[in-house]
């Protein structure tokens, strides 16, 4: 299978908002949030750092959505990954990020490899204040690619992250590794 760029990527930091039929909050909400949480300099302070692995704080969100304060120390990244059914954000405070992703609409599920097409690959580097929405299913990496500084981040997601899908990719063949559900992470 074989999967093209997406008509309606955009690289707005903001995407479209979630269904007015939903009463949680939308992408633009958890931006908002990301935001004004990222510019409480005695919180991020406030986060633990560990020179071996990311370090993570969980914090109330807007509306019943999940959000956490991440440290990133220097040469730290997720891995391909989605969030399944749920929107985010999510910004940087401190250092730098890099985030790949993929602006194609990949099948939700019944599949375990994929070859991308050529032009789904966006990467985009985000200072401190500087970050995205997205939305569901949205598969991407966040890395702090400096060699010797922390990055520090606020994430939210709504509604509360119900899985996360984990990829392995080699150049354009993305497959699926592992299901995670909340009680694997929390």
């Amino acid at each position: 299978m074989s999967v093209s760029p997406s008509p309606s990527a955009s690289p707005s930091p903001v995407s479209t908002s979630v269904s007015s039929a939903s009463s949680g909050p939308t992408q633009a909400d958890l931006f908002d949030f990301v935001r004004r949480t990222a510019a409480d300099t005695e919180l991020i302070d406030s986060l633990p750092l560990d020179p071996e692995g990311r370090t993570w704080v969980r914090l109330e969100g807007p509306g019943g959505s999940e959000a956490w304060l991440i440290g990133w120390p220097p040469g730290t990244g997720t891995g391909w990954h989605d969030h399944a059914d749920s929107v985010g954000a999510f910004l940087t405070a401190s250092g730098e990020l890099t985030e790949n992703s993929l602006a194609a609409r990949l099948p939700t599920d019944g599949w375990r490899t994929l070859e991308l097409s050529d032009g789904v690959d966006r990467e985009r580097r985000l200072s401190s204040g500087q970050g995205r929405a997205f939305g569901r299913h949205h598969v991407h990496e966040v890395l702090n690619e400096s060699p010797e500084r922390h990055a520090i981040s606020v994430h939210a997601y709504y509604p509360p992250l119900p899985q996360i899908r984990r990829y392995s990719r080699s150049g354009p063949i993305l497959r699926l590794e592992q299901v995670e559900r909340p009680e694997d992470w929390q």
